[in-house]
């Protein structure tokens, strides 16, 4: 156990280096959600459905999660360049634990995480939007958590389609709108057909943006907080379990 601790925390540095190198890059993966917050939100205002205050209340828990989802999501495109250049199989053929080398990248996601998400509370702090300095600590560790999973699971689908980069890209983003539309994440679903709100009950997103919607309001004991919470650990767990078990199949 200690050695795979240590291990995780060299692949974790090793991983963060470029981030840290390269701040652009992070920013860069902001830039698409903090678009949707200054071009979409105004119009929310307009919209029937919403809770009584200013939209951003609203909106930017929902564009949070978005973040997270947007840069978790697209991580495996890291380890694909790995594996076109065999640094991949290098740092298989290192001392290294396998399960390591997918649990610092996992974990990884918690820093870009909590980045973007302080940068779009700061950003969105001068236009009206009310902080809940108890709801972002605990939202963004939420956040974090989710995105923990989830960058596991875009690892895992990296090692799958190894070789097929279109085939990582066509499933990502054959998954990623629907689950981001279902959510609520853009706009109101309780007056959209019955299918569309049976499919939001199911699926995770739509859970967490509730509870991070709950938690910036101030409303730390509401109900869906705790769904919110079990959603973000059972993805985590989820995509830690699939994507330990491609790594150590991908290095029998």
């Amino acid at each position: 156990m200690t050695a795979i601790a240590t291990h995780t925390s060299i692949v974790f540095n090793r991983e963060l280096k470029p981030l840290i190198r390269e701040p652009f890059a992070l920013l860069f993966t902001t830039v698409q959600p903090l678009v949707f917050l200054g071009l979409f939100g105004p119009l929310l205002s307009q919209v029937t459905g919403l809770p009584t205050g200013s939209s951003l209340q609203w909106f930017v828990p929902g564009i949070i999660v978005m973040s997270a989802l947007f840069g978790a999501s697209t991580t495996g495109s890291n380890l694909q360049l790995e594996m076109q250049t065999g640094s991949h199989e290098r740092m298989l053929v290192t001392p290294l634990c396998r399960e390591a080398l997918l649990l610092g990248r996992a974990f990884k996601e918690i820093v870009p995480v909590l980045a973007q998400g302080l940068l779009i509370v700061a950003v969105s702090i001068p236009f009206g939007f009310e902080l809940e300095v108890p709801g972002l600590l605990i939202g963004l560790p939420m956040v974090a958590t989710f995105a923990v999973g989830l960058g596991a699971l875009s690892y895992a689908l990296a090692l799958a389609s190894e070789g097929n980069e279109m085939m990582f890209w066509m499933v990502q983003q054959t998954l990623i709108f629907p689950l981001m539309l279902l959510s609520g994440m853009l706009l109101p679903l309780e007056g959209g057909p019955g299918w569309m709100q049976g499919l939001s009950k199911v699926n995770p997103l739509t859970h967490l943006v509730d509870a991070e919607r709950a938690l910036f309001a101030g409303e730390l004991t509401d109900r869906a907080v705790a769904y919110g919470a079990l959603s973000a650990v059972a993805v985590a767990a989820v995509g830690l379990w699939v994507g330990l078990r491609m790594i150590r199949r991908g290095s029998a």
